[in-house]
């Protein structure tokens, strides 16, 4: 954004404001051209800064993602390498399904091969505490950081059209982490 005019800033901002409480509200698919009125621009003004849906929606999950990677390197100096690997897994599915249109930002696949940078962000943040479990023989070497990323997206859109969600949220990942390591490891 630096080299932007201070009225395309503002744009942005503005933007990016109402897409914010457009997705919380409607969730994934909220209407570009109704983000577009409600912060007084056009429609081209919205496709200039965010060329496309999956564009916006990575820019409002920005700041959280980079909270989530470094929680998960604050993690990696926790003496108990599976507690820091679910209690990560745990804070991502809890601001999952906290967060409308989160987890279809992590699974929506534009007409490109190109990865969700928020997946592949989340990803990476998460594979050096996975990596870590694995060489402490707490999780199967065949576990990848991209099958926990898919796991915590499953729980959280199976969760949303739940009566409570964060509840049936949080019993699925017990069953999950006790089911597959029933004693304590998952390996």
């Amino acid at each position: 954004m630096t080299g932007q005019r201070a009225d395309a800033r503002r744009n942005y901002a503005r933007i990016l404001a109402v897409a914010e409480a457009e997705v919380a509200e409607r969730g994934a698919d909220a209407s570009l051209e109704h983000i577009a009125r409600t912060a007084g621009v056009g429609s081209a003004t919205v496709r200039r800064h965010f060329p496309n849906r999956r564009a916006l929606l990575e820019a409002i999950f920005r700041e959280r993602i980079e909270a989530l990677r470094v929680r998960a390197q604050a993690l990696g100096e926790a003496e108990d390498s599976r507690a820091a690997l679910l209690t990560w897994l745990h804070e991502l599915i809890a601001y999952a399904v906290s967060a409308r249109g989160f987890a279809d930002t992590l699974t929506y696949e534009p007409p490109s091969d190109t990865p969700s940078t928020c997946a592949t962000a989340l990803e990476d943040a998460g594979a050096p505490l996975l990596r870590r479990a694995q060489r402490d023989g707490v999780v199967a070497a065949g576990v990848t950081a991209h099958d926990l990323v898919t796991l915590g997206v499953g729980i959280a859109l199976a969760t949303e059209h739940h009566g409570d969600p964060g509840a049936q949220a949080e019993r699925l990942f017990g069953v999950v982490v006790e089911g597959v390591s029933p004693g304590g490891g998952w390996g």
